[in-house]
């Protein structure tokens, strides 16, 4: 099976997801080079107060960018159903689906965003010297909302089908041309922290129409006839109920770091640097965790499809144990290299505090990240089979964490305190997951052995297998994976993989 296009059904879980997530982490390294890319540029070629004017969009830039993520990642989740149950007209349909909900909610969200961008600033008691500078940043942004939700929605049907390499490309290709029209925009044409909204949407919108060529070319099952565009309401509803879920659930965590981000700015423009930035790196160190929670949400939707339930259990152990791992060399990283990565930012011995307050954030939150890699796996895990309910719960915990937490920490221990919210958050979060998971696994019927494939087998006249089916009436038999089955009338063994 092509890397481009594997088949998570088949194969060691482990091997296929790590396969599966490796573009998917190196994508989105990427995702936070671009978008640290407009931070780091503007705060070296202008100044470290526009960095902070960037760095305080942080929490409302999320809300679109995490509610377009989570609505087109569970659209698609019905689309790698489909392709796992090998119903390619429902894959095409699903398709049709995901484009025309897009488009409708879109235009919704433009709206919405644009006409309240100033005044979610004011109640976020954004500091004078710099709203300015934020809301012309982010009503740029906003402005591309439609591009945002339409690169995550073409790179998700990919992923989709099993390929996460193509994504990736059209990423590297976004972030190059974000960086030297970031250059361009900031340093020649002179239009200030302005020119990098516009550098993001521009290189955004590049990748999209890159992507959407390529996939009509690469994959047959994406050209669309005209009986796929037929709008069907049930059809519609189930994408809706699970779309609308995790961007639910992503805008509540939005929401939440909202409230994170008011307190950050009680304390001044200094701990908005200092805090904007470590946040910045804090994301890009978790992205190999969050790369295989993608990773682990595709396997699980594509053999949900295919009825094979143990392996589902399977990759959340494997999972699970990889991301201690990962968080583990996540902490080392953070604390031996944590100066270096805010030296990118225009961060130096010229603003002790705001580099002591940015270090502190990093080695302390760095502690806690094998939590933050098992939320990511048993919440993927969940809405990779469609049980969404638990997922919703834990985002709402965070939110009630943060909103009754934060301030009072914060109060006491300043931005101290403040590095201690989102690890608290993501073991209320975890605790919530944990329970969910095993309900749906107590719930869901294990037909299959771990380590086995049912395996069906003709025998012909001749004394030789025939070929696989699951519809001849036949002897069914469970063959241990890799394993030499020796007919003893014709001496001819053959291997199962």
């Amino acid at each position: 099976m092509s890397v481009l296009n594997l088949d998570l059904t088949r194969g060691h879980p482990a091997r296929q997801i790590l396969i599966f997530s490796l573009p998917l982490l190196i994508g989105n390294v990427f995702q936070q080079f671009y978008n640290m890319a407009d931070m780091i540029i503007v705060g070296r070629i202008i100044n470290t107060r526009a960095l902070a004017a960037i760095g305080a969009t942080g929490a409302i830039s999320f809300l679109v960018i995490g509610v377009s993520f989570g609505l087109t990642s569970g659209f698609t989740v019905t689309t790698a159903q489909r392709y796992g149950a090998r119903d390619y007209d429902g894959v095409r349909r699903s398709v049709a689906t995901c484009i025309i909900l897009s488009l409708a909610i879109s235009a919704i969200l433009t709206i919405i965003t644009m006409s309240s961008a100033y005044w979610m600033f004011e109640v976020m008691k954004t500091p004078a010297d710099i709203i300015d500078d934020s809301w012309s940043y982010i009503i740029v942004i906003y402005g591309g909302t439609a591009v945002t939700i339409f690169f995550n929605l073409f790179s998700g049907i990919l992923r989709a089908l099993g390929d996460s390499v193509t994504p990736l490309i059209f990423l590297v290709v976004a972030c190059i041309t974000n960086i030297i029209l970031d250059y361009v925009f900031i340093a020649h044409v002179g239009m200030g922290v302005a020119g990098a909204g516009w550098a993001t949407v521009i290189s955004q919108a590049l990748a999209v129409v890159l992507c959407l060529v390529y996939s009509l070319k690469r994959f047959p099952i994406l050209r669309l006839r005209r009986q796929d565009w037929t709008f069907s309401w049930p059809f519609a509803r189930k994408h809706l109920a699970i779309g609308l879920s995790m961007a639910a659930q992503m805008a509540i965590l939005a929401i939440s770091v909202m409230f994170l981000q008011v307190a950050v700015n009680s304390l001044g423009t200094d701990s908005i640097k200092a805090y904007s930035s470590a946040v910045k790196i804090d994301q890009l160190a978790t992205q190999p965790m969050a790369s295989l929670g993608i990773a682990i949400a595709t396997f699980t939707a594509q053999n949900f499809g295919a009825q094979k339930m143990h392996r589902i259990r399977r990759a959340v152990k494997y999972g699970i144990l990889i991301v201690c791992l990962v968080g583990a060399l996540g902490w080392f990283t953070m604390v031996t290299s944590g100066g270096w990565f805010l030296g990118l930012f225009g961060l130096d011995a010229n603003e002790p505090e705001v580099v002591r307050e940015a270090r502190l954030y990093l080695s302390t939150a760095s502690i806690f990240y094998f939590i933050l890699g098992i939320l990511f796996v048993l919440r993927n895990t969940l809405q990779g089979i469609g049980k969404n309910s638990m997922p919703m719960a834990a985002s709402g915990i965070e939110i009630v964490i943060r909103v009754f937490v934060t301030f009072p920490i914060v109060a006491r221990w300043g931005f101290f305190g403040l590095c201690f919210i989102n690890p608290i958050c993501w073991f209320g979060a975890v605790v919530i997951l944990a329970t969910g998971y095993l309900l749906a696994m107590r719930n869901l019927k294990f037909d299959e052995q771990p380590g086995f494939e049912s395996v069906v087998m003709n025998y012909s006249n001749q004394g030789k297998f025939g070929p696989l089916t699951e519809t001849a009436p036949t002897a069914s038999v469970r063959i241990k994976q890799d394993t030499v089955v020796r007919d003893k009338k014709t001496s001819e063994s053959v291997r199962f993989l």
